[in-house]
Formats: C-alpha cells, structure tokens, sequence
C-alpha cells in the first residue's frame, strides 16, 4: 500500500469493493445480515474505519460458509447480530466511537474549567 492510497484511503474503498462484490453472491436472507452486520459494526470503528476491515472480512466469511453449508442464519449469528456484532468488536464493552468522543470532550472541559477556576 502506497502512502498516497493511504490518505486517500482508496485502498479501504477497493477492500469494500471487493467486500460488497463478495456479499451479492450471497443468498438474499444472508445478504439482508450482511447489511445488518455492516451497520451494526459501524460504531465501533475509528476515524478511517480500518481496524474494521478484517472484523467485516471475518464476519463476510462466516457468512459464505454458512451459505455453502446451507446454515440460516438463525444457526451461525443468533437472533442478535447486534449482540454478535459486539462481540466481534470487542465485547459487550467495546468503547464505539461516541465513547471515545465523549472522553475526549469531558477531558477538553476538565481540562478547561480546571484552568478557569484555579
């Protein structure tokens, strides 16, 4: 990876491509998970998003086993993909990123009023 595709992050977008191109061969009801998964992920992604790209390649090849096996998905993830997806990041304590902003906004307050009233 170049820096140029780096900062331009077109790298993450050939990575998704590939992701999404990977998905549609999927069967519908594990594509409408896939969807489901993506948007439950989001949160707990950073700035750019790439410490997500090997969770959702985990999760997209656990889903095309469990199509090749002929699993529904109630069989693989559960009836919570947004519990599943939690524990694919982390836990059920997982910092997403409204937590981390929130630290860093209490932190820049503390910080703030600290100096204003010392």
């Amino acid at each position: 990876m170049s820096f140029w595709e780096t900062i331009t992050g077109s790298d993450l977008t050939q990575e998704w491509t590939a992701f999404e191109a990977r998905a549609q061969a999927l069967p519908a009801d594990h594509r409408a998970a896939w969807e489901q998964i993506k948007g439950s992920l989001l949160p707990y992604g950073n700035f750019s998003g790439r410490n997500l790209t090997p969770i959702v390649d985990a999760a997209l090849g656990l889903l095309e086993e469990a199509s090749a096996d002929g699993q529904g998905i109630d069989e693989v993830l559960g009836d919570d993909i947004p519990g599943f997806c939690a524990a694919l990041a982390g836990g059920a304590g997982a910092r997403t990123y409204r937590d981390r902003w929130r630290e860093q906004l209490n932190s820049n307050v503390a910080r703030k009023l600290g100096r204003l009233g010392g």
